[in-house]
Parts: structure tokens; sequence; C-alpha cells
């Protein structure tokens, strides 16, 4: 791959394209972010804690493949994706994460990645056990939207883990993305914990559990 310039993650056009997909607060989120001040509320979420049923595709086109992407198609996800780094690609790589996608035809349509190790987010350790992995970083391309592609390639990856003797699935939802929270509750995912981190300037960070779900 090539190396290319580093990316901000609160860039203008990712704003823009989550006010446009209906998603004012948490575009809000990122535009104070950008500035310094960065407050997040997420839920951390057990997925298809019962058995789902299998999404359909809409639209006419049903030729998706389901794939682990590799370097090559990797490479396409840096150029295209104005909030992907080159860097955090390579480093999720190297500490074990698998990208999956689902293809149509030589494009890529949507993606996420699989971590299997431990990890931490925004100073706090999530343990993840044998049989556990954490689910991260959907996204799906534009020319693909409205075909429920999003539930699809996540049921995809249920069966993908279940191959491999993993059985909890766990993510993130951050608290003002309805939309993603939506999603997953119709694959019968539920939520174990609400957190906030804030953060001012990159200098003063704070993290605390907010409510523990039964």
């Amino acid at each position: 791959m090539q190396t290319k310039e580093k990316k901000s993650p609160y860039n203008f056009k990712l704003i823009w394209g989550l006010l446009r997909h209906g998603l004012f607060l948490q575009g809000l989120r990122y535009g104070l972010a950008k500035i310094g001040i960065d407050i997040m509320p997420y839920y951390w979420v057990q997925e298809e804690y019962i058995l789902s049923n299998k999404p359909e595709i809409r639209g006419e086109s049903q030729d998706f493949i389901f794939k682990q992407l590799n370097a090559e198609e990797l490479d396409y996800i840096i150029t295209e994706v104005d909030s992907v780094s080159e860097t955090k690609i390579h480093e999720s790589l190297e500490l074990g994460q698998a990208c999956i996608g689902l293809k149509h035809g030589d494009k890529i349509a949507t993606y996420m990645f699989i971590e299997l190790n431990d990890f931490i987010l925004k100073n706090r350790l999530f343990k993840i056990n044998s049989n556990e992995a954490y689910l991260l970083n959907m996204y799906s391309f534009d020319e693909f939207r409205g075909k429920n592609l999003a539930p699809y390639l996540r049921y995809c990856c249920y069966r993908y883990l279940e191959e491999k003797d993993i059985t909890l699935k766990y993510s993130i939802s951050n608290y003002f993305n309805k939309s993603a929270i939506r999603f997953k509750e119709k694959l019968n995912s539920k939520p174990l914990k609400l957190f906030i981190n804030i953060e001012l300037f990159k200098t003063f960070k704070w993290h605390f559990l907010l409510k523990t779900y039964t």
C-alpha cells in the first residue's frame, strides 16, 4: 500500500455525510470534537443474544458475495473513505483484526472489522475471551445504501464467527446513532452498559459507567 496523508476522523465531509443521512446529533458531536470538545455517550452491546432471522437484501440485484477482504481491497477502502487512516488499518491488521465485507461484482458494497483480542477505547480496557468477538467500523458506500446491507453483513458475520466457535459478539453503539441502534435491535441485540467519555482539548479526560442493564 502507498503511504497517504493522515486523515482526521472528524473532517467536514464526514460531518456533512452524517447530517445528510439524518444523524444530526452525531454530526454535532463530531463538529464539537473538531474544536476539542468530545462528548461520547455509548452503549456496550451484546449482539444476537438469541438467534436472529436472516435479513433480506432490498432491490432487484441479489448478487452480493461475502468474503474476507484482501490487501488490495483494503487499499481501496483507505483511498475512498475519508475517515479511515492507513496507519490505523495497518495497526488493526497487525493486532489480529479481520476485515470482512460484501462485494457486488468488483465493487466493495459494505465492510466491517472483527477484533478478537483485548482492546482499549478512550483509555478503557475491554477484555475479549477466546469465544468472544468485538465488531466495529461498519460502513456502506453511498452507491449501495438503502439495500439493507448492514444487517445482512452483520448476519453473515455472526455465521462466520459461529464456524470459528465464537458465540458471544459485542459492539459499541454511539448513543446518538439511532439508525445503528435500530438495525442491531432487529438482529436481537441488547445494551449491557451505558458509558460516557468526555475529553476537553485532548487534556482533560473522564470516562464513566452511567448504567448497567439487566
